[in-house]
């Protein structure tokens, strides 16, 4: 009996030491990962627990529920409610794009035409329906590479998918090595390198001295189905700046590695919607094997990229069909060709693989085709610059009186474009003095964003940076001076500025914030919000919680957030923090004599969830 007591004794000794141990072990993790540096581990009361196998708090076989019910808040003395803890999403989650997520497609039933793309365009979850969690990065996760490094080699363990190693491995596309992903610059039609291939574009349009930037007056490029985006990224040292676009298809991660490179990307696909770009936009569309059919559906795809074009702005073609090699080629090869020249198009050079089509100056050559002739010019009421949900339409867009009397869009070379007052300002009535003031306005700002980050950043902390409003996009212009690039995202229920922005030789895109932006998680090293949750907060449907989980979602651990405001909103954020494992960097009131915003810079956080420690481990 006694030999019993003493071994119950030593189990309880046993047990209690286990658990004063697994308590102190949880303490020690917690608060001993505060310290300052990249590699520091930060955790929160929910990120040490798995969180289900559904991010919308679902088993993987259910239908998608409501809210997971985990979120909790906490009452604060003076403003009543503040949150405890946001859950972490299940780590396989950690490529989550809510918008464009298949899962979603297949549990809501969609009946969409694969043929068509539809399946890789937007279908955002209902309000009830989204998530609230945080997206955790996949296992052994590093602070991205630096740019300009970055543009050659990516750290494996941030996108780990190698599989396009394997299939283009004959094209140079990227090669694994080690921890890293090496991108030595090939692509389907350009083997040898994207700088050969781009040098010979130029050649073939008689460009000086073979460079694509023809003298400052080709600087925005549409490259669609762009791959691993080696032909936008090639293109900067040009001071080319391409909008690299691609779906996550079958080729998957093409545009998470563009952006971990630090290149200019979006997912988008030319499907049955008009791609969230005003008209008149790029100098040059090109397509390298991109795979799309461009006859389909009345040429409605080439009818988009008309739209998209300026006048005398070019599309460059690299595919079989351009050298025709045999009967099948032929055909789309003179179909194709009876196409675009119903559509005014000539062929300004033509050699080996590739092709390059002009579009005209003006539209004297519209209103010289036939009677009947297809496809038709579009209708006098149709806006060519509506486009966030918009139906792509099978005609041709003709040019404004003004673009056709100056036979050109009268656009500065760049980089004078750039703080130049541009042509289309007068379609919203707004004056050349008011546009230098709003550039003169957010070079101050931006010097002062400088100072207060300058603490926490070196010149190449940096790279990709997004406007969340960008207005006239002086805040990217003020930027001209920095090694980085700016997704300028103009609200879908605004003034279209985004053709202004365009203009200036800069790129973006429309959005509502009410939904999840088109890209990955973890791309972007700063976000800029001025007034961006003023409005959120205002409109029905929408929550600033939401809000900034998607903040959270898109931007990459160690990034910034820079938040303009006025106090009750910088207030509410800062509240928000600890729940969602950021930090303030500085707050600081507004400098301008007239203005009450207050501006709040805060930074992510850089953790890991518990299963992901493990495996790292």
């Amino acid at each position: 009996m006694r030999g019993r007591t003493d071994g119950s004794q030593k189990k309880r000794l046993l047990t209690t030491f286990v658990l004063v141990s697994a308590v102190l072990l949880f303490l020690y993790l917690y608060f001993g990962s505060q310290s300052e540096g990249e590699s520091a581990l930060e955790y929160g009361s929910r990120s040490l627990r798995k969180l289900g196998s559904s991010y919308l708090g679902g088993d993987d076989e259910s239908d998608l529920g409501g809210k997971q019910e985990d979120f909790k808040f906490g009452m604060d003395d003076e403003d009543g409610i503040v949150p405890k803890s946001f859950p972490v999403c299940d780590d396989r989650y950690s490529e989550l794009i809510p918008c464009l997520d298949r899962h979603l497609i297949y549990q809501m039933r969609l009946k969409l035409d694969l043929s068509l793309m539809e399946h890789y365009e937007r279908h955002c979850p209902l309000p009830e329906r989204r998530f609230n969690c945080l997206i955790p990065p996949p296992t052994g996760y590093k602070v991205p590479i630096k740019w300009p490094k970055s543009r050659d080699e990516v750290w494996k363990a941030n996108i780990p998918h190698t599989h396009l190693a394997h299939e283009k491995s004959d094209q140079n596309w990227m090669v694994v090595k080690g921890e890293k992903i090496i991108f030595p610059g090939g692509g389907t039609h350009f083997h040898y390198g994207a700088d050969k291939y781009i040098k010979s574009l130029a050649n073939m349009l008689n460009f000086s001295k073979d460079n694509m930037n023809n003298e400052g007056n080709l600087r925005t490029v549409l490259d669609v189905g762009c791959g691993v985006a080696s032909f936008g990224g090639y293109l900067l040292s040009s001071d080319i700046i391409a909008m690299s676009l691609a779906p996550n298809d079958v080729h998957q991660n093409q545009i998470q590695f563009a952006l971990e490179r630090g290149i200019p990307a979006y997912l988008g696909v030319l499907g049955t919607k008009r791609l969230p770009y005003p008209s008149r936009s790029f100098e040059l569309a090109h397509c390298s094997r991109c795979r799309i059919d461009w006859l389909q559906r009345d040429g409605i795809l080439l009818l988009e990229l008309d739209r998209l074009l300026r006048p005398g702005g070019y599309f460059a073609y690299s595919s079989p069909e351009a050298y025709a090699q045999d009967e099948e080629d032929l055909r789309i090869w003179k179909e194709m060709s009876a196409l675009v020249e119903r559509m005014c198009w000539k062929i300004a050079a033509k050699r080996n693989q590739t092709v390059i089509w002009v579009k005209p100056l003006t539209n004297d050559c519209y209103m010289e085709r036939a009677p009947g002739t297809q496809p038709p010019l579009c209708r006098s009421n149709d806006d060519p610059d509506a486009v966030y949900g918009v139906n792509m339409e099978p005609c041709i867009t003709p040019y404004s009186e003004h673009d056709h009397a100056s036979k050109g869009s009268g656009l500065a070379p760049w980089p004078a474009r750039l703080t130049s007052p541009p042509p289309r300002l007068a379609d919203f009535g707004y004056s050349t003095d008011m546009f230098e003031k709003d550039t003169e306005l957010w070079r101050k700002r931006v010097e002062n964003y400088w100072d207060l980050l300058s603490p926490k950043i070196s010149t190449n902390t940096i790279r990709n940076v997004m406007d969340m409003k960008a207005n006239l996009g002086s805040f990217g212009a003020a930027l001209g001076n920095k090694d980085v690039w700016v997704m300028n995202v103009v609200p879908e229920d605004g003034p279209n500025t985004l053709k202004l922005i365009y203009d200036r030789g800069l790129i973006g895109s429309i959005h509502n914030w009410c939904e999840a932006y088109s890209t990955y998680p973890r791309t972007y090293d700063l976000l800029h919000a001025s007034n961006v949750f003023t409005d959120i907060i205002e409109k029905k449907g929408c929550s600033a919680e939401d809000l900034l989980i998607e903040i959270d979602r898109i931007l990459r651990p160690t990034g910034f957030l820079i938040v303009r405001d006025k106090k009750p909103v910088t207030d509410f954020v800062k509240k928000y923090l600890p729940a969602i494992h950021w930090e303030t960097v500085a707050v600081a009131d507004s400098s301008e004599s007239d203005g009450d915003d207050v501006v709040l810079i805060v930074q992510k956080k850089l953790w890991l969830t518990s299963e992901s420690l493990r495996e790292t481990d």
